[in-house]
């Protein structure tokens, strides 16, 4: 019989993998999430680490963690991730895509990778049941804990004190301490799917006797389950609702699931529906606010402008086909892009994953790498089928569980873009990876010794870069949050400037602070790649006139106008005091450069 890791080494390992990830509150300007993007880094590399040296000290030596072998759903969604990789490089050579965006987003892909790797090496190796179980505890620790936060943000806000719980900026609504509703529900989502793998699968530990005493078993999952649906409620987000309707038709289609197993997951809407109508009504009587009743009350765009985004990217995809506007270009490219009716926020995604690698990579590139996704995601259902027939409904549950992660987080990849976030990124590759180690195509080499040094020290890597990037990000901390005695902003901005991961921001904070024109657009260098907003709109096109280049001055005046947005309204005021014909006010006075449109067509290739 194969040997496994201590389970008490790999539930510490798992819940420092997710646990911190999702319950830090405390948030670092300007990014809100970053030090729990960078607690998921270190997290999952910690989790790695544990996985290979505790498989490598089991006295079986078939058990030992190493390289899986590459079967044709690892090499289509590691294939995928490598074409990423080129096309973030590319943008970077040809684009002038900044070395710190660039590198970030390179770590990312490296980073998805090798978790990619670990899932897949730990199914290979018969360690799939421990190690998918403490990942199942974690998530089940953290949903329940972020519905703790949720109820406190929606039932008790003045409690939130931005230390322990978030604040929320959704009145009535529950973020969590991931402060977004729809990232707190694709969390608890995950929770509940872990939840009903544990109690179909014997609670949390074989042999345990919460494993044995089935009865109290059921009963604690249904209380379990029902407050983590409870946390959906809080959250209003559509991702929760789409969610808890596919958890219900997976009970509803998978007949190797035991008939409570079901029962509980065909049960989930109606428990839904039972909080709402009771949120509702406690909201009523209490005069509180409930975010889920008041968006049904006043929100009349269902989509919350993701249709005019959609609609805007079409446009983008039709004018840039071949080869797209670029990797991390799409921001620069729509809002440089004359949309007469573009939605009012500033989006720097698309909202829709396939939409995201179509425009940015090009349609033939972007569709190739949804294909190899699909694929992948298509081989790793396969895997759990084939699973079935070979080992049995026990391990085809377990597999089928965790391809339910990655189903889950698909979907909400065409709302939202999880993917981007690391505490979502990391999860699901690992759960893929889990799938796709079972691939038939992986028995005939399953047998062949691989070395696994490279999983041990490319987890250890991946730990320090967790570590390393916090490190890297305090300097710019300093440029929006100086504490006492601190340098002067330029010392500040020039040392933030130097970050490898975040260069970018500190650009942004030259660009909107700079007092001549030069350094603006200096700083304008970097930041136009991030996020276009309208301070940095109004800066680029205030030191463009001043430099004399005073019709793209003009273009970027006119694309801000577009958004509407009323911090521009200063910028704008002195066109509304432009005199009307025959005013006695002298008519030859030129009007500001803002008033007028561009005497020429610019694209947004003008404006690299």
């Amino acid at each position: 019989m194969r040997t496994t890791p201590a389970h008490g080494l790999l539930w510490l390992a798992a819940c420092v993998a997710v646990v911190p990830a999702a319950l830090l509150a405390v948030s670092l300007p300007p990014s809100a999430t970053f030090l729990n993007q960078a607690a998921a880094l270190s997290g999952w590399g910690v989790m790695g680490a544990a996985l290979a040296l505790g498989l490598h000290h089991s006295t079986d030596a078939s058990a030992r963690l190493a390289l899986p072998p590459i079967n044709r759903g690892l090499a289509a969604l590691l294939a995928a991730l490598g074409l990423l990789a080129a096309a973030c490089a590319g943008s970077w050579a040809w684009n002038g895509l900044p070395s710190s965006i660039t590198a970030s987003n390179l770590g990312f892909v490296a980073a998805a990778a090798l978790v990619l790797l670990l899932g897949a090496a730990t199914t290979a190796a018969g360690a799939e049941r421990p190690v998918f179980r403490a990942l199942c505890v974690a998530l089940l620790v953290a949903g329940l804990l972020s519905t703790a936060v949720g109820a406190v943000q929606v039932l008790a806000p003045e409690w939130a004190d931005g230390h322990w719980i978030a604040l929320t900026a959704l009145e009535g609504r529950a973020s969590g301490n991931l402060r977004q509703p729809n990232h707190l529900s694709s969390l608890l989502l995950w929770s509940l799917v872990a939840g009903v793998w544990l109690a179909e699968s014997g609670g949390v530990a074989d042999g345990a006797p919460f494993a044995r005493r089935a009865r109290s078993r059921w009963p604690l999952a249904l209380l379990a389950l029902a407050t983590l649906i409870f946390g959906l409620v809080l959250s209003a987000s559509r991702t929760g609702m789409v969610g808890v309707l596919v958890l219900a038709v997976w009970g509803a289609l998978d007949r190797s699931l035991s008939r409570r197993a079901r029962a509980l997951l065909l049960a989930m809407p109606l428990l839904y529906a039972a909080c709402w109508w009771g949120l509702s009504g406690w909201a009523e009587v209490s005069g509180h606010v409930f975010g889920g009743a008041e968006r049904l009350r006043s929100e009349s765009d269902i989509s919350s402008s993701r249709f005019g985004i959609w609609s805007n990217t079409l446009g983008l995809i039709v004018q840039h086909p071949w080869a797209g506007v670029g990797w991390g270009e799409f921001n620069l490219a729509w809002s440089l892009t004359p949309f007469p009716h573009r939605p009012v926020a500033f989006f720097d995604h698309t909202h829709n994953l396939p939409l995201q690698l179509v425009v940015e990579l090009g349609v033939p590139l972007g569709l190739g790498v949804t294909a190899l996704l699909v694929a992948a995601l298509w081989r790793a259902w396969r895997a759990t089928q084939l699973t079935a027939v070979r080992d049995g409904a026990a391990r085809a549950t377990l597999l089928r569980s965790a391809w339910m992660m990655v189903l889950l987080v698909a979907l909400h990849s065409l709302l939202e873009y999880p993917l981007w976030y690391a505490y979502f990124l990391l999860p699901a590759a690992f759960a893929w990876g889990l799938c796709l180690g079972v691939d038939r195509q992986a028995d005939a080499a399953a047998a062949r010794a691989r070395p696994g040094w490279a999983l041990l020290c490319g987890s250890l890597l991946l730990a320090a870069g967790g570590l390393f990037s916090v490190i890297d990000y305090l300097p710019v901390v300093a440029i929006f949050e100086p504490r006492d005695g601190a340098a002067a902003l330029p010392e500040r901005i020039a040392a933030g400037q130097r970050s490898v991961f975040f260069a970018h921001h500190a650009d942004y904070a030259a660009a909107t602070t700079s007092t001549t024109p030069a350094g603006v657009l200096q700083g304008v260098q970097g930041a136009r790649h991030f996020l276009l907003d309208t301070r940095l709109m109004m800066s680029w096109a205030r030191a463009l006139a001043e430099s004399g280049d005073i019709e793209r001055a003009r273009h970027i005046a006119q694309r801000l106008r577009e958004f509407r947005n009323p911090a521009s309204a200063s910028f704008f005021e002195p066109c509304d005091a432009v005199p009307d014909a025959g005013s006695p006010t002298d008519a030859t006075e030129p009007l500001p450069f803002q008033c007028t449109p561009p005497a020429r067509v610019f694209g947004y290739e003008d404006f690299r």
